[in-house]
């Protein structure tokens, strides 16, 4: 049955088989067609979740059509947007990710993922177009009243770009506003302490940070700071979370292959540059590094 299918493929979306989970959530959609009697809400959620997946494996055009078609089933629906967004601001379309980030706050302001968003996506469309960079945006459109969900006290879930598929069971991976706030507090207080050049400290704030919520950065920075302390399986092994949670993170391969080096791991360090490389073919610390490994 449908909800079996959905079922089947919330479990191996949840642990990272996201191609599976694909096929099951196609699968499921195409039963419910052929069925005929599909609500937009069954359809929309099955569409959303499968833009989940296509967003954890980079086929980010193939989320923003699925997005798009969820969006017109079920208007304003919040994962959608915030996973269209992901898509397109990876896909550097940064006005149309401002967009839909946008979209997403009137509909409910208390989601921290679409006021990053907006943030990031401020700075990047600054840099491309200038100071009238908001002169060239396509219009953001007026949520109704009956779409929003601000709510006097701010919602338990608020649906950050990490959260499980819609239809995973609540009290799963369902973060509150407030331990996400938290988590994001301590990372900043991480951030400090890296400043001062006392990794040892840093290291504890983002280990508190990642137990409230388990964020790529976070990783990345975790791992620059046990590169520094000398642990370098550590320093690996938070960079290999963080590529679980964004595949192309130059980051993290970066800091892979840095570690990997010091292990001695040529093999492995060479295959992470290359791959970095792919995404980022002038990035000078990565040549400059590939040289090095060419070398050892």
């Amino acid at each position: 049955s449908p909800g079996a299918l959905r079922r089947a493929g919330n479990e191996e979306f949840r642990r990272g088989q996201y191609g599976p989970a694909a096929e099951l959530y196609s699968r499921a959609l195409a039963q419910l067609e052929a069925a005929g009697d599909a609500t937009a809400e069954e359809r929309s959620v099955l569409l959303a979740n499968r833009a989940a997946c296509h967003l954890k494996d980079g086929a980010c055009s193939l989320c923003v059509a699925d997005c798009t078609s969820a969006l017109e089933l079920v208007p304003f629906g919040i994962k959608p947007l915030l996973r269209r967004a992901a898509a397109y601001e990876a896909l550097e379309r940064y006005s149309l990710a401002y967009v839909d980030y946008k979209t997403a706050l009137q509909v409910d302001c208390s989601v921290q993922a679409a006021h990053d968003g907006v943030n990031r996506m401020t700075k990047a469309l600054l840099e491309k177009d200038g100071v009238n960079w908001r002169q060239k945006l396509p219009p953001i459109p007026t949520v109704p009243v009956s779409a929003q969900t601000r709510w006097s006290i701010p919602s338990a879930q608020a649906p950050g770009a990490n959260t499980p598929p819609a239809t995973a069971p609540q009290g799963e991976g369902d973060k509150t506003a407030a331990s996400m706030e938290r988590a994001r507090m301590l990372k900043e207080e991480g951030n400090e302490f890296v400043k001062k050049g006392n990794h040892k400290k840093a290291v504890e704030k983002y280990s508190e940070s990642l137990k409230l919520n388990k964020e790529c950065a976070t990783y990345t920075n975790r791992a620059l700071c046990y590169l520094a302390l000398k642990q370098y399986k550590e320093a690996a092994q938070d960079c290999t979370e963080a590529l679980k949670l964004d595949p192309k993170n130059v980051k993290a391969l970066y800091r892979r292959a840095q570690a990997l080096k010091e292990l001695k791991d040529y093999k492995s360090s060479i295959a992470d540059i290359k791959s970095l490389l792919k995404t980022e073919p002038k990035n000078t610390a990565a040549l400059r590094l590939l040289q090095e490994l060419n070398r050892a």
